[in-house]
């Protein structure tokens, strides 16, 4: 249970992660890539007018300003306090926004146990632009800024004229004899926009997109039943750069045929995404943070209801460290998102189910822990938030991390070949696929704790600086270990 050899990982993960089906021939499995690659160079080319349209109106601002200067200086005024997107300003709205939420609830419990904030759309927190002229504000959320009881604040910014809005078609508009990629006109004067398909949890089976030989990756047979509209592509873009550059670089030691990558190549790609301020960066980690810029973006627009949101990057990171071409890295990441997605939903209904699963698995396991939990009014298993939004990214090592991810997609795919509802599933000693495998091993970090938890802790935060204390020392197979025989005891209660 080590998961797969290092030297398959990049032809085993298209399967694991659903980009392939299993029963595939070597011929089918080239025209999804082919359909693919086109589908995803589709999305780069929207990216970049979007990017381009956004150049050109902030040229045009700088221009209206220096054309009115000289007057009263009103308009030059306006148009510069409304264009400012200065880190410290960007910093300033964040700090003044969590401010005012931190009288909720769930304000206790982030990412944030070192530096995650969840960026995604609310519009109501967000000031209109003092005209139909001015260019957008964009808020941006730095992750430095949010202190260690602050919830993932949610942000973005509908703009009533701006440029960079992402349209959706509604379901019924998506038609039979399209893929699931589309190109339209915004309006007379608006820049072309994608209209993609993707992929949820309560999808239905609809409009499959299929290849010219009629041979379809899993993840481009199911349509959502609503798609969004005016998306902020431009919070998302500014967001996505600044946590490309701030990547880890754990991975450099496990793959040096990447991280070996010439500065010239290095910096070509950089600058093909226009990624900037990374001279302070050697060759490999700027190569890495411009395929970490491109694939996100293209993800932004392929699943414009979540958009980008911090974390996702370090789920993207491991998979681009190991899968060397963009296109087949973006589609493993849409394949690892159709379950991770719901992490990053507004509502955050996911995340809730999640923790609810993992109280009642402790509570299922360990009555007294529970009931010491309830007395500290942490029944709810906030203080696990973190490790279940970034899936233990920040809690494991890279190869454990990579151990921990490759056992829980291999449960997944099980199931979607049908094994997990076989007859002989219900008879074997060992523990039946779950799509929770997760859940279950991050219930057994807590148990592992237990003692602890009970005798020396009082308080909520107590536990929540356990929690984030754990990186870097837990042992990845006892902790699966640990969740498989959960799940053997566990799961006829759990997830009936």
């Amino acid at each position: 249970m080590q998961g797969v050899h290092p030297r398959i990982r990049a032809e085993v993960w298209p399967f694991l992660l659903g980009v392939y089906d299993f029963n595939s021939t070597k011929d089918e499995r080239d025209a999804v890539k082919t359909q693919n690659r086109k589908q995803y160079e589709e999305l780069r080319r929207q990216c970049t007018k979007l990017i381009k349209q956004s150049n050109e109106n902030s040229k045009l601002n700088e221009i209206g300003e220096i054309s009115y200067e000289g007057g009263d200086g009103s308009l030059a005024q306006d148009s510069r306090s409304s264009s400012s997107s200065s880190s410290s300003d960007d910093a300033a709205s964040a700090r003044e926004t969590l401010s005012s939420q931190d009288k909720t609830p769930e304000a206790e419990y982030s990412l944030e146990g070192d530096d995650y904030v969840n960026v995604n759309n609310a519009d109501a927190s967000m000031p209109d632009a003092d005209s139909s002229e001015a260019p957008e504000v964009i808020q941006t959320v730095h992750l430095d800024d949010v202190q260690e009881d602050d919830k993932p604040m949610k942000t973005t910014e509908d703009s009533a004229k701006g440029p960079e809005v992402i349209q959706t078609a509604p379901y019924g508009d998506v038609q039979e004899d399209n893929n699931s990629l589309r190109t339209t006109k915004d309006s007379v004067e608006g820049p072309e926009v994608i209209q993609t398909a993707p992929p949820g949890d309560d999808q239905k089976d609809n409009n499959p997109v299929k290849t010219t030989k009629e041979v379809s990756s899993p993840l481009q047979e199911k349509v959502p039943p609503k798609l969004p509209t005016n998306e902020d592509f431009s919070t998302w873009q500014r967001i996505i750069r600044l946590d490309a550059l701030r990547a880890n670089a754990e991975w450099m030691a496990h793959y040096p045929s990447q991280a070996s990558v010439s500065d010239s190549i290095a910096r070509q790609t950089a600058e093909a995404v226009g990624l900037e301020d990374y001279d302070h960066l050697e060759a490999g980690r700027i190569y890495h943070a411009a395929r970490l810029v491109a694939i996100l973006e293209a993800y932004a627009l392929y699943d414009s209801e979540i958009g980008y949101c911090q974390g996702m990057s370090d789920l993207l990171s491991p998979i681009v460290s190991i899968i060397s071409e963009d296109h087949e890295a973006f589609w493993c990441f849409v394949g690892f998102m159709k379950k991770a997605r719901q992490n990053f939903r507004l509502d955050e209904v996911g995340i809730r189910r999640q923790l609810e699963l993992v109280a009642k698995i402790i509570k299922y396991k360990d009555g007294h822990l529970f009931k010491h939990l309830e007395k500290l009014q942490a029944e709810d298993c906030f203080f696990v938030y973190r490790m279940v939004v970034v899936l233990f990214r920040r809690e494991l090592t890279f190869e454990q991390t990579i151990c921990l991810w490759e056992v829980m997609w291999a449960d997944q795919a099980a199931i979607r070949a049908g094994i997990g509802h076989s007859a002989w599933n219900k008879v074997r000693k060992r523990a039946p696929p779950t799509d929770d495998l997760l859940l279950y091993a991050i219930a057994a970090s807590v148990l592992q704790r237990r003692k602890l938890i009970i005798e020396k802790y009082s308080s909520m935060d107590e536990i929540i600086r356990e929690c984030n204390s754990m990186s870097g020392h837990l042992d990845v197979l006892k902790l699966l270990d640990d969740a498989h025989n959960l799940v053997v005891t566990l799961h006829d209660k759990i997830e009936t």
